[in-house]
């Protein structure tokens, strides 16, 4: 009887999710994917703070509890809405559409999900975005896009944190970037440090090009 639960509830989430892409056309939505402590509120702080003067962008937050990186995002001076899950291990469509209700929707260019910090049950409910941004950390392992597969079979680019820390942990970014391109071909995969400026400026016209596609065709 569990089997039918389970089906039920993400032809559900399905549904929503239709009705969220509705309410974001012409809208690049971006559905932020990582484990706890990869940098995904970091990143995200850069990108807003850099990106100010070029597009209007706003934040939907999930977190277990607290409102800290909400707080974070919204001190960038970009709308930010706080989804706290009690516990759960990551967001769903209703979920997001309450979310929408509390932000202006007009006028936005980018719409950020930042989901909860997990690798499998964010990746499996599709929130109505354009693309997953799949997030490691070399401060992980590199096989991780082994083990976890399906946020690399998906995502529309991976982004390779923190690799400043590249002298001083053990990660081969050779092999991780194998794992993840066996999962999704022609996968981007840009290395990026918000702590250290590094790679900014290829993340940024990744999101620059997307934003136009978005507006052109409607899809990225």
């Amino acid at each position: 009887m569990e089997i039918p639960v389970v089906r039920n509830v993400l032809e559900a989430n399905e549904k929503l999710a239709a009705v969220v892409r509705e309410r974001v056309k012409g809208i690049l939505t971006l559905n932020l994917i990582s484990s706890p402590g990869a940098g995904k509120t970091s990143l995200l702080e850069r990108t807003l703070t850099d990106l100010a003067g070029e597009f209007r962008m706003a934040v939907i937050e999930g977190d277990l509890q607290t409102d800290n990186d909400a707080r974070r995002v919204a001190a960038t001076g970009c709308q930010a809405v706080q989804i706290d899950t009690d516990g759960g291990c990551h967001l769903d469509s209703n979920l997001v559409l309450k979310a929408m209700d509390h932000l202006d929707m007009n006028g936005l260019d980018i719409l950020f999900i930042e989901n909860v910090g997990n690798l499998v049950c964010p990746t499996e409910f599709d929130l109505g975005e354009d693309g997953k941004v799949g997030i490691l950390s070399v401060t992980e392992g590199d096989d991780k896009p082994e083990k976890y597969p399906l946020l690399f079979n998906l995502a529309k680019v991976m982004l390779l944190n923190k690799v400043d820390l590249l002298p001083y942990v053990q990660f081969d970014v050779e092999r991780a970037s194998q794992f993840a391109r066996r999962l999704n071909r022609d996968l981007p995969i840009i290395h990026v440090s918000a702590t250290k400026n590094e790679g900014l400026d290829e993340w940024y016209a990744w999101l620059r090009a997307a934003v136009q596609r978005k507006k052109e065709t409607g899809a990225i």
